[in-house]
């Protein structure tokens, strides 16, 4: 019985070390903010499954990605990487590019119809 508890509980801890390793979700809208490719405050996108990830800068250049270690992301096509802020508010890439999060807009209400 000792045994089996000693196991589940192993196998708990490699579980939430497994889920906890992927950390912050970096999907969605970004914004350059400093250094841009192309005009500030113009949209780029990512895309992450797990610890893959999916780029499309300000201009539009797409670029495969990965989580090579916590707090960082490696850009293939680019070839250089990023720094992330713990909140994932924020990405500091190798030559000085900066990107934030754009502000999630809620979408309008849907229109209210009456009979007549």
């Amino acid at each position: 019985m000792k045994a089996f508890l000693i196991v589940s509980a192993l196998g708990a801890a490699l579980v939430a070390t497994s889920a906890s390793a992927q950390g912050i979700n970096l999907s969605g809208q970004w914004q350059c903010v400093t250094l841009c490719s192309g005009q500030p405050g113009a949209p780029a996108f990512i895309t992450q499954n797990g610890w893959a990830l999916n780029v499309v800068n300000e201009v539009g250049q797409p670029s495969r990605a990965w989580a090579d270690y916590p707090g960082h992301i490696w850009l293939e096509r680019l070839g250089f990487g990023a720094v992330y802020s713990p909140d994932g508010i924020a990405l500091q890439f190798d030559n000085g590019t900066v990107w934030q999060r754009a502000p999630e807009i809620a979408p309008p209400p849907p229109a209210v119809r009456t009979r007549s």
